[in-house]
């Protein structure tokens, strides 16, 4: 049996290693990112009373949906707002999508990538809302904040060039953060798991370049060569190959197409 390490942040891991497990699988969770609420409670404030000014909030991922609406006073303001029919919200994802449904917001007022598109990121969103962007139309991007420095996320990169792209419609895209994300401390059991998996054919499931990184700070010098690892972007696969894993495939972030990428690894059992 196929063992898959799923290192997403723990609630959204546990979910990860309920539904493999379902599938045959022996999924074990080792989240290599911690999420906490913001550092900056007063800028989310001030983006709440300022919503109704935004042609759209761009929740960059499920995590940042949760956090916002469940910041104290967001949800009134926020659910006036995207109500109203001034203000849409726009996901990146189905992730993001399940989590702005779960706060309460209408399907009517959400566009995200269709379901079959090539990858579930900021450049799929762009295509599915470029035509809504017009000049002086101001968008925010709610995102996450590295909590050491409390300046934007790893995963920033996709964000900043949504916003360029705002910019260039003639539109101003604004941030806030509406989570911090903190590299985990791992225990002895962990870095245990961690080190047997890097040898003993585990498959690595990676949905962020950020926890590749916590991941190679936690174990300097871990040798990756033998190491399987499935990525959910492009981006992340690069990351993952830079830090020397041996054998890399790439999948979109859905639990089939996972499963799918999971079985194609070579000496996968079912």
């Amino acid at each position: 049996m196929t063992r898959v390490i799923v290192t997403r942040p723990e609630r959204e891991a546990q979910r990860w290693v309920r539904d493999l497990a379902a599938l045959g699988f022996d999924a074990q969770a080792l989240p290599l990112i911690e999420i906490a609420s913001s550092a900056e409670p007063a800028e989310l404030t001030r983006a709440w009373q300022q919503l109704d000014g935004y042609l759209a909030l761009m929740f960059v991922s499920g995590n940042a949906a949760t956090y916002f609406f469940a910041a104290a006073g967001a949800q009134s303001a926020a659910f006036a707002a995207l109500s109203s029919g001034r203000t849409r919200a726009w996901a990146t994802g189905p992730g993001t999508t399940r989590a702005l449904l779960r706060a309460g917001v209408a399907p009517e007022r959400l566009d995200a990538p269709a379901a079959d598109a090539g990858q579930f990121d900021s450049e799929a969103l762009w295509r599915q809302v470029a035509s809504q962007v017009h000049a002086g139309a101001r968008v925010l991007i709610v995102r996450g904040a590295d909590a050491t420095q409390g300046a934007p996320s790893a995963q920033g990169s996709g964000r900043d060039w949504f916003a360029n792209q705002v910019a260039a419609a003639g539109g101003q895209a604004d941030f806030v953060a509406a989570y911090q994300r903190r590299a985990p401390q791992l225990g002895v059991t962990e870095r245990e798991l961690a080190q047997r998996a890097a040898r003993d054919g585990s498959v690595w499931l990676f949905s962020s370049a950020q926890a590749v990184a916590n991941l190679n700070a936690s174990l300097p010098g871990q040798d990756w060569a033998l190491a399987r690892a499935l990525a959910t972007h492009p981006r992340i696969a690069d990351a993952v190959r830079a830090a020397g894993f041996g054998v890399v495939l790439e999948s979109r972030p859905t639990l089939p197409d996972v499963v799918a990428a999971i079985r194609q690894q070579p000496g996968t059992l079912e």
